[in-house]
Parts: structure tokens; sequence; C-alpha cells
């Protein structure tokens, strides 16, 4: 019965991976490659298959159940994880990260269909291989799967970054160009990367550019009063640039105050502005529309 764990059917898992070592590893490593979805080398597929392989052989010298093998030991575990972030980082189809799997339960399978010996002990071994590899595999989907969404993420903060750059116009004079969709996320990239640029360059004028920017609602409204609302406590003035006449009736319809920040048409009204706030020394706020 599938989970039946015994010492004859471990001596036998643990003599398969011992002595037919290179066996598995090379049937493992062929079944790989013939794969359409691997972009895998041989190379690296065979020092994955040893490390994991050497794992799976140390656990069975263990008490662990060969069956709680893959929850229960840090070294199959670490292994397994190894192999589905290095495929996840490679860009591999989530298909080729379970074929593998599949692949060296054929392996281990055709390994001990080959032994001699009590033919109920091989199948109570071919038995515990498949439930301690379709265990693995679970484990190798899920590890996959959450490397993926860890890599989505780091891209697209690393693309908000991009997309939010501060250009020095003047000394003491920044600018942030904004295009696309202001959310709550990219409100806090382009906060954080001004208020370090401000820092960094010592500016006293921040110029926030929505030219780009296709619509203004109330949450973006907000997310602007927010960045100027740090940006002044970083003892610099804000100007808004880009300011079209439908942008401009919208805020007007929605009711939001914007008569305390300095507002500009373009980014060159923009400049301007911000040189005469140098120029005159004039207070935050002392520039109107």
């Amino acid at each position: 019965m599938p989970g039946t764990d015994d010492a004859a059917v471990r001596d036998l898992l643990r003599q398969t991976l011992e002595e037919d070592h290179t066996t598995v590893v090379e049937d493992w490593v062929r079944q790989q490659l013939e794969n359409p979805g691997s972009a895998d080398g041989d190379r690296e597929l065979r020092r994955e298959a040893t490390e994991l392989l050497r794992a799976l052989r140390a656990a069975l010298g263990t008490t662990v159940p060969v069956g709680r093998i893959v929850e229960q030991d840090g070294a199959v575990r670490d292994a397994l994880t190894s192999l589905s972030e290095r495929r996840a980082r490679a860009g591999a189809e989530p298909s080729a990260t379970a074929m593998a799997i599949f692949a060296l339960k054929s392996a281990m399978l055709t390994a001990i269909e080959c032994h001699s010996g009590d033919p109920a002990v091989r199948y109570r071994a071919a038995l515990l291989v498949n439930e301690l590899l379709d265990r693995a595999g679970v484990l190798s989907f899920a590890v996959y799967v959450t490397g993926r969404e860890q890599i989505i993420r780091q891209q697209h903060s690393q693309m908000l970054e991009l997309s939010t750059p501060v250009v020095q116009l003047w000394r003491h004079i920044l600018a942030v160009p904004l295009i696309g969709t202001l959310d709550s996320a990219r409100t806090q990239v382009v906060m954080t990367s001004l208020l370090e640029a401000i820092q960094a360059h010592e500016a006293r004028v921040a110029i926030i550019d929505i030219t780009g920017v296709p619509t203004v609602d109330t949450a973006v409204a907000q997310h602007l009063l927010q960045t100027v609302s740090a940006v002044r406590l970083m003892g610099a003035e804000c100007v808004i640039s880009g300011i079209r006449p439908s942008i401009a009736q919208t805020i007007t319809q929605l009711g939001i105050d914007l008569s305390h920040i300095v507002t500009r048409g373009s980014l060159a009204d923009a400049l301007a502005a911000a040189l005469q706030l140098l120029g005159d020394g004039s207070r935050p706020g002392a520039v109107t529309g």
C-alpha cells in the first residue's frame, strides 16, 4: 500500500541512489535535455542532479519516513528549492519544472525495476518513489510560482523607477516628468526618488510635470498633494506643470483645492516660476498662478 516504509525498502532505495547513481543521473539529464521546453545546459543539469540525489540518499539514512522526506529534510528541500528558483530566473515554463521532477521519477523507477531481489520489495519501493517525487513536484511548482511572482514584483518596481526619473534642470531645481497612470505604488516611488534627489542636490524647487498623465481624479490629486507636502517638509517648494484645460476643468469639478500650490500650464512656464522663486528668495507659496 502507498506510504509503506520498512528497512528493506529503504535499503533498496539507498542502494539504487548509491550504486546506480551515475545511471540515474545520466537518464535524468537525458530526459530533461529531450524536453522541448528545457533551456538548460548539460553541466548545470548534472550538478543539480548530483546535489538532489546526494540529499535524497542522505535523507534515506535517517529515521524520517520516506513519504515525509520532502517536508522534513532540510537538504532535500534546499536542493528542490534551488532547482525551481533557477528555472524561474531563467524564464522556463512551469511545465519544464514539472517535467524535470517526472523525469527523475522515471529514472528512479527504471533503476529499481532493473534490480534483482524480492518483487514485493521493489513494488513497495516504486510506490514510495511515486509518493516521494509527487510531493517533490508539488513543492517545486510552489517554489517556482513564488519565485516568478518575486521576479515580476522586482521588475515592476524597476519599471516604476525607470518611468519616474528625477532630472536636474538648473542649480537647485529638479523636475519629475510623469507619464501614464499615477497610482499609490508609483506615487510612493515618485515621492521617495524626489525626496532623495532633493537632499542629494540641495534642491530648493521641485517641478512635477503631469503633461503625460492622461487623467486626474480624486486619488491622483491626493497623491500629488501628499508629494507636495513631503517636498515642503524637506524645505523646498513644489511647482506642478502640465495642467491642461481638460485637467483643470476636472480638478475644479472634483472640488480639489490647489490654490496653495504653484501651478503652470507647461514645463517651460514652471521653470520660469522656479527661477523666479530662486531669484527673489521667496518663501514657499509666494508665487501664485
